[in-house]
């Protein structure tokens, strides 16, 4: 076997833990601690005693007491340990002099967390499961004296909580017992349902509900500035570290780190091409467990080079990728476990994120329930937006757009969703059908729609779009026509007016005696009933589904020298330089019909807050979802959504914002979207996690 594909395998193995670890670090089986010096501890493996061993400043320390432990973090010249069982809590100081602070059989620990002048952690024993060394008034500070904690982080001289009950945040504590940093941050995310929080200096990041990683604070340094990647959206982190103002993070996809903040001290390519297993951050410098042998290394610019060069192995021993415990676990054994516990229980896998939303085994049928007028419109909002952004992917990634029409013999019906402008002369047409009204078993049945063009200002450069024709004396409806007017737009169906041929039947080229040239598809007349109840049920299906659409804010990709550079607002901005049109142009016009659908404004408006400026729906609403604030670019009109719906919701928006990356190779694939748009459906239904590619029912109002 060669060693690339051992490295691989070793990759996939391993990307299957999950952490967040805050300044110094949340519990896990390696710790940094910083202060008079800089030192890492890990619990070794492949022994039958899982006992630490620390490096600093070029040397190893074995720590006492020898036993197994369970798990460590540091803090500020001070690092601890959880017995293996949780009954047992231990401190050391920057001497490496231990101090049993906690001990009991019957209420186990958990979540350990050190900070900066803060030790806490979970309990076991119900409400309130929150326990803090250091600080033993924390309760009382808290609002909820009885809160339970689903998971915990201390940082820079406060700690921040996520509740169990509404994965909200509560934040506490403060430097010389000023609490308003705390504060601070607890308000920054007032309104958001968070998975896991992790601390850091006068920041904080954590997973929403989601899977995207948002981060709340001071951002003098860009430490909330958190990289989009071109290789996932939501999800893409499984592991995140936070020093003073700089985070690090795992990528899902290939388990390498990225670094962000600290004023760009952080970058550097010591760390590429190295997977990892786990991540702790200090200070001012990060430290990896490497897939690869479980070695340990470290960069940063508070890292000591004259000691020890950056991105070095340390000389200690293997380090265990996870605790070995004696429970059943959940989700998993852990690859080698065996091995690395040396028979001493085993290692869990960490429940992924990603597996905390099961897919579900059928298609979402959205049935409307009863319910108050302003929720069934919010609900046919999202339906409606959802389903028009299918609609126009299909319009997009077919051509300039769809023709559907049909016919048949006898007593059948025949459709067209053809979508001509409609002038005064279709009156004419009117007449003629008024004065002999056609029977609907032998009529063709045509979508007509108000088409909208867009015509530029001479004083501003705006552009407007504006209705043609007299639109105000046609609204949207199905057009009827006889089937003998078919007979005659085609000159009897003839050979040399088809045009291709398609599923439901050929299509054939006609022109209407009011001279509007449509096209027109005739269902195949087999012998075989069942399969032409199918074909006329499929048919049927997709021209409501057509009538539903709003095709007016579908993006026009029909590029032509006299359209100039096509679409203000739509059109790929890589067009403008490279001239070619590819399949990520399509999923940049999507985004910008998914923002219209958000935000209820065009895709180039007047913005009222800066003097009716012209502005673009993807500069007004792509930083304010990057920085966590979806609700600001929600159509007022609309309505609050509710919690389900603002998952929902969310999602598409996080979807829209990487649809619209400047470059094609950063916007995803449009299976991705598809995919997306399905679980914001069943979010929004009350289901978690992908649903099945079958058809999705809509039932309209």
């Amino acid at each position: 076997m060669s060693p690339p594909f051992i490295i691989a395998a070793v990759i996939f193995l391993f990307s299957v833990i999950t952490s967040v670890n805050s300044l110094g670090g949340a519990a896990s089986t390696l710790a940094v601690s910083y202060g008079d010096s800089n030192t890492v501890c890990g619990i070794v493996a492949e022994q039958q005693k899982q006992r630490i061993q620390c490096w600093r400043k070029n040397r190893t320390v074995n720590i006492l007491p020898e036993t197994s432990f369970e798990s460590i973090a540091g803090g500020r010249n001070i690092f601890c340990g959880v017995r293996s069982g949780g009954y047992s809590l231990i401190c050391w100081n920057s001497t490496f002099v231990p101090k049993r602070i906690y001990y009991s059989k019957n209420v186990l620990l958990k979540n350990l967390t050190v900070g900066d002048d803060q030790i806490c952690a979970l309990s076991d024993n119900g409400a309130p499961n929150l326990k803090c060394w250091r600080d033993d008034d924390v309760l009382a500070k808290l609002p909820d004296k009885a809160a339970k904690f689903s998971g915990i982080s201390a940082g820079l001289g406060f700690s921040c909580g996520v509740l169990m009950n509404d994965n909200s945040v509560t934040c506490w504590g403060g430097n010389d017992g000023n609490d308003t940093v705390s504060n601070f941050i607890e308000n920054e995310f007032v309104g958001l349902k968070i998975l896991s929080i992790v601390v850091g200096g006068e920041f904080a990041c954590g997973f929403n509900l989601s899977g995207f990683l948002v981060c709340k604070g001071r951002n003098d340094s860009g430490q909330l500035n958190v990289p989009l990647s071109n290789l996932g959206y939501e999800y893409e982190y499984n592991a995140v570290a936070l020093g003073f103002n700089h985070g690090c993070g795992i990528r899902r996809i290939n388990s390498s780190v990225v670094c962000w903040g600290g004023n760009g001290g952080f970058s550097s390519n010591v760390t590429d091409g190295v997977s990892f297993v786990s991540i702790v951050a200090g200070f001012n410098f990060t430290c990896g467990l490497t897939a690869s042998n479980f070695s340990v290394i470290c960069w940063g610019p508070g890292w000591d080079n004259s000691s020890y060069s950056l991105g070095v192995e340390l000389s200690l021993p293997k380090i265990l990728p996870g605790p070995c415990v004696e429970s059943k676990c959940e989700c998993g054994l852990y690859p080698q476990s065996e091995t690395l516990c040396s028979g001493s229980g085993n290692i869990c896998r960490s429940c992924d994120l990603l597996e905390s939303f099961p897919p579900v085994s059928s298609p979402v049928v959205y049935i409307p329930s009863p319910s108050s007028p302003s929720k069934d419109l919010k609900k046919g909002f999202l339906v409606l937006a959802i389903v028009g952004c299918v609609g126009g992917l299909l319009a997009i990634c077919t051509g300039i757009y769809l023709l559907w029409t049909g016919a048949c013999f006898g007593h059948k019906k025949v459709h067209s969703s053809v979508q001509p402008t409609i002038t005064r002369n279709s009156s004419n047409a009117q007449q003629s059908s008024n004065n002999s009204p056609p029977s609907r078993s032998s009529t063709i049945r045509r979508q007509g729609s108000r088409v909208w063009g867009r015509q530029r200002s001479g004083t501003s450069g705006m552009f407007s779009r504006q209705r043609s024709g007299t639109s105000t004396k046609h609204t949207d409806r199905a057009e009827e026509f006889t089937f003998a007017d078919l007979v005659a737009a085609t000159n009897s169906f003839s050979l040399e007016n088809k045009i291709g041929s398609g599923s439901f039947g050929i299509v054939y080229k006609g022109k209407l005696p009011d001279g509007r040239e449509v096209a027109i598809k005739r269902g195949e007349t087999g012998t075989k009933l069942k399969k032409f109840q199918e074909k006329k049920s499929a048919f049927d299906s997709e021209l409501s589904f057509l009538s539903r659409l709003h095709h007016k804010h579908l993006p026009d990709r029909d590029y032509k020298p006299m359209k100039a550079v096509g679409t203000v607002g739509y059109i790929d901005p890589e067009y403008y330089g490279l001239n070619v049109l590819t399949a990520k142009s399509d999923v940049y016009g999507l985004g910008i019909v998914l923002l219209e659908l958000l935000t209820g404004k065009r895709a180039i408006f007047k913005s009222e807050e800066n003097e009716g400026t012209p502005i673009s729906v993807v500069d007004f609403a792509v930083p304010l979802i990057m920085g966590g604030e979806l609700m600001k670019i929600l159509d007022p009109r609309v309505g609050q959504p509710e919690l389900n719906e603002a998952e929902a919701v969310e999602l598409v928006a996080y979807t829209a914002m990487h649809c619209v990356n400047l470059e094609g190779i950063d916007r995803p694939t449009m299976t991705d979207i598809v995919a997306n748009l399905e679980r914001a459906l069943a979010l929004c239904d009350d289901s978690y996690g992908s649903i099945s590619s079958g058809p999705i029912s809509i039932i309209s109002q």
